[in-house]
């Protein structure tokens, strides 16, 4: 909920929806980039997430929406914005806040400004209608220099340069309001630079080659390389796109007088009731009061099988009914929902950037002055030293390919300097990175792994050795009593397992969950406390009496440190301890009342996953709060090396056994299910934690899996090694692609035509690359092998 400041100084709470701009100047992935980190860059910003191909920016609020900084923010990036009207921003009871749409009315008004052009799919059209009768009667009927085609050809490629060319010339200027520059910078002098001179040839009547083929070529090139980056950048996001289109529009909501009404989902509130019939995609988060039935839930956490729903059962929005009649009543709506919570996590991470972009960063806030500068120098080079630069060039093709080199010096330089302008645009190396990350973070989500942002992705990407918890992680979760012990004298207290279970029912931890399931009966017990990776005590009081006895339901390791003697529950600790089963002791005071044997089963094909990541070369460990016999025990089925497993380790000591690891030169991921786990997955150099959906907003981890199936933690990473490895291969591709094209357009080897086709080629190769990440399936099939270095 957020606060808005009205004309009287009042406060009234609204419901921060989504607010969607219009963004105008964005002209590639990179641009993309840099509107989303100017949005997010407000405080009041939660996350953005882009359209590039629709120009549109999606923008979600933490609390008060404030329109204002987000459009100042776009603003000095260079870029224009307007609020899209009805947006967002409602007010409780449904309404319009008539104070915010004033103030979207006027930034609108303010920032409106027309354009002739409605996307990069204009721009290909009429500069390839422009630009093919040009190369065909150049290339195929050789009238380069007949006087009519001259004029024929100034005439299209005016068209293209008003036209068309208009989308980098605005972004151009926009930019250098800023006192900034960027890759329409380039595009903008490259093309003006062969059409001028053009223009200057034809009208004083000099003799030689026009360039105006060239100067629309180079536009409508680039265009089309944009057109096709922005249809393929989309697939990058694809999984968020769809995880923003799951929620239904409308829902079934059920009266007080018992009829049913289909109603917008905006306006269901937490406590009503909603229908859903089989095949009805579920419109909220909610509780079953009525009902039973399978849902689907495999897209928001991978898992495929259908889960079983029953009153009492919990309901995510976004997933689907198969089949069977179930009444909901709603908990959470709007951005409350898990799926909201889940689409913010993954588009936080599509937008995050790592510590390896920071190189390209550096290189291309300098890089497009400095290209500018050798464009200068090739031009006067050419210009003024003519036969030094074609006899450097002549040299270089005998190693290369023949050169064509115009006859005028002048129009030499001006149209080598034109093809440096172009092939050197930075794209590439921007789009290195935020591209590879975006593919990768939509990539797990597909499979039920969130990614909090690139960081977390790069540092999985370089772990080598990973930590486990048991319960929950190891095992399945559901741990059940499998036998009970009492060795108490006969009428002490009362009957312990009754006792066990009244002290277990209040603690949310699954072991406590299993004993609570015992019969339980209406102790009196007060100053109860849940100790923490130890148990739970309170104090028991009989026949209202004033509390006469400390009672304890914990681990023996706690039991013991409390002074309570356990020799005679020898036997049954070694018997259950030889079986995996946890051990827990009921005392009062420092006498032991009781022994329960709790078992937790491996999860399937845990083995397996141990194998896996041993033979890429990880260290395995078990760390853990059970007994040594128990961890033992667990460890040896789960194919953990025994000098690897640590046992009684209480959960604040987990963190420091994980720095032990890192001092010794480790770099460790732990995997635990988010319960007295926190200390541990924020020390660990990659917190990786099993949780459900309604989990995700409250959780701290790097990594969070949402489904349950243990084959997750080698899948992600598997993930992130492939992405860090794109990435490298991306960086390289683009400062190769620089580095090689630079000097063969200065001396006459790439001609402008040819530039501009390779820069859009230079974006696809890296935007290609990084899509190879979204092929589905078998990821965790990948190797994630380390070499000697551990990159």
């Amino acid at each position: 909920m957020g606060v808005v400041q009205t004309s009287e100084s009042t406060q009234r709470i609204v419901k921060s929806s989504p607010t969607e701009l219009e963004i105008r100047g964005m002209t590639c992935s990179n641009c993309a980039r840099h509107v989303t980190e100017a949005i997010q860059s407000v405080p009041e910003v939660a996350s953005a997430s882009i359209q590039l191909d629709a120009g549109r920016a999606t923008v979600r609020w933490k609390g008060a929406p404030d329109v204002g900084a987000v459009m100042d923010a776009v603003k000095r990036e260079g870029y224009g914005a307007e609020v899209i009207e009805d947006s967002g921003l409602k007010i409780e009871d449904g309404k319009e806040d008539p104070e915010l749409k004033i103030q979207n009315s006027k930034f609108k008004t303010e920032n409106r400004q027309w354009s002739p052009l409605s996307g990069w799919q204009f721009n290909v059209v009429v500069g390839l209608a422009c630009t093919v009768p040009l190369i065909i009667g150049e290339w195929v009927f050789g009238w380069a220099m007949e006087r009519w085609f001259q004029w024929m050809a100034f005439g299209l490629a005016s068209i293209v340069q008003i036209f068309c060319g208009a989308r980098f010339y605005v972004g151009t200027w926009r930019q250098l309001k800023v006192g900034s520059s960027n890759m329409d910078t380039l595009v903008a002098l490259g093309s003006t630079t062969a059409f001028a001179y053009s223009v200057w040839a034809l009208f004083t009547g000099a003799h030689g080659h026009l360039y105006f083929m060239e100067s629309a070529a180079i536009i409508t090139l680039i265009s089309l390389g944009h057109w096709v980056e922005s249809r393929t950048s989309a697939k990058a996001e694809g999984s968020l796109q769809a995880l923003l289109h799951l929620a239904p529009q409308m829902a079934r909501r059920r009266n007080a007088d018992g009829n049913e009404a289909e109603v917008p989902v905006r306006e269901l509130r937490v406590n009503d009731l909603v229908v859903l019939k089989p095949g009805d995609h579920v419109p909220t988060d909610g509780v079953v009061v009525e009902g039973e039935a399978t849902v689907d839930e495999s897209m928001l956490t991978g898992e495929s099988i259908p889960v079983e729903k029953a009153p009492g059962s919990i309901c995510y929005a976004g997933t689907v009914n198969l089949n069977g009649h179930l009444v909901m009543r709603v908990t959470a709506t709007g951005e409350e929902t898990a799926l909201a919570h889940i689409i913010a996590a993954v588009a936080r991470a599509q937008t995050s950037r790592a510590e390896i972009q920071r190189l390209g960063d550096r290189v291309s806030s300098v890089f497009v002055p400095i290209v500018v500068l050798i464009a200068l120098a090739t031009g006067l080079f050419w210009g003024f030293a003519p036969e030094t630069a074609r006899h450097i060039a002549e040299l270089w093709s005998k190693y290369l390919w023949p050169v064509v080199v115009p006859e005028s010096a002048l129009a030499a330089g001006i149209i080598h300097a034109a093809a440096v302008l172009i092939i050197a645009c930075p794209c590439a190396m921007g789009l290195a990175t935020p591209v590879a990350i975006m593919a990768g973070t939509n990539a797990a989500a597909r499979r039920g792994i969130l990614v909090r942002d690139g960081v977390a992705l790069e540092r999985a990407g370089k772990i080598t050795a990973i930590v486990f918890d048991k319960t929950g992680t190891l095992t399945q979760g559901k741990p059940m009593v499998v036998s009970e012990e009492n060795f108490g004298r006969d009428g002490q207290m009362v009957e312990v397992r009754k006792l066990a279970a009244e002290l277990a029912r209040r603690s949310n931890h699954p072991i406590s969950q299993a004993v609570a399931k015992l019969d339980s009966e209406d102790v009196a017990l007060q100053e109860w406390t849940e100790m923490r990776g130890s148990g739970v005590q309170g104090r028991l009081r009989l026949n209202g009496q004033p509390a006469t006895a400390l009672v304890r339901l914990g681990s023996l390791r706690w039991l013991r440190e409390s002074g309570v003697d356990l020799a005679q529950a020898k036997a049954f600790e070694e018997k259950w301890s030889a079986q995996g089963s946890t051990l827990l002791g009921i005392a009062a005071d420092r006498n032991l009342l009781g022994m329960l044997a709790v078992e937790d089963t491996l999860k399937p094909g845990v083995a397996e996953v141990m194998q896996q990541l041993q033979r890429d070369g990880l260290e395995t460990y078990l760390v853990t709060g059970d007994n040594p016999l128990t961890a033992q025990a667990i460890a040896k089925a789960a194919g953990i090396p025994s000098k690897n497993v640590f046992a009684e380790v209480r959960p604040e000591l987990k963190a420091q056994f994980i720095q032990d690891l890192q001092k010794q030169g480790q770099r460790v991921a732990f995997v635990g299910d988010g319960i007295n786990d926190a200390p541990a997955l924020e020390a660990a150099d990659l917190g990786i934690a099993v949780s459900r959906a309604s989990d995700v907003a409250r959780e701290a981890a790097d990594i969070i899996l949402l489904k349950s199936d243990i084959h997750a933690v080698p899948e992600a990473l598997g993930l992130a090694r492939r992405t860090l490895r794109t990435i490298k291969q991306n960086l390289f591709w683009a400062f190769f692609y620089n580095v090689a094209g630079i000097p063969l357009a200065a001396f006459g080897f790439m001609s402008p035509i040819l530039c501009a086709a390779a820069m859009g080629l230079s974006d696809m190769v890296v935007i290609g690359n990084a899509l190879r990440l979204l092929r589905g399936g078998g990821v965790h099939h990948e190797s994630t092998r380390r070499n000697t270095n551990g990159k």
